[in-house]
């Protein structure tokens, strides 16, 4: 049973219309409160320092403050929280 050109039309177009709902209800929650806005990072990758093929250093910042986190050995280690910055 071919379809014709009119049923993948209507196809489509239910589509976009479902998507730019969903979209719409996205949009409105968030202005609402009830979903979380975006930019609310609590934690994020300062730099980053390769030591050898395999090992690297890597300072983190979570929630203002900053850790210094060893990767790719057999384990791994958190070689411990920075000290606050004085203001």
């Amino acid at each position: 049973m071919p379809y014709d050109m009119t049923q993948w039309i209507w196809a489509a177009g239910a589509l976009i219309a479902m998507v730019a709902v969903l979209l719409l209800l996205g949009r409105a929650a968030r202005l609402t409160g009830l979903a979380p806005r975006g930019g609310g990072q609590r934690l994020r990758i300062e730099e980053s320092l390769a030591l050898d093929a395999r090992r690297r250093v890597t300072l983190l910042r979570v929630d203002g403050r900053a850790m210094v986190l060893l990767t790719g050995g057999g384990t791994d280690v958190c070689l411990g929280w920075l000290p606050e910055a004085a203001p």
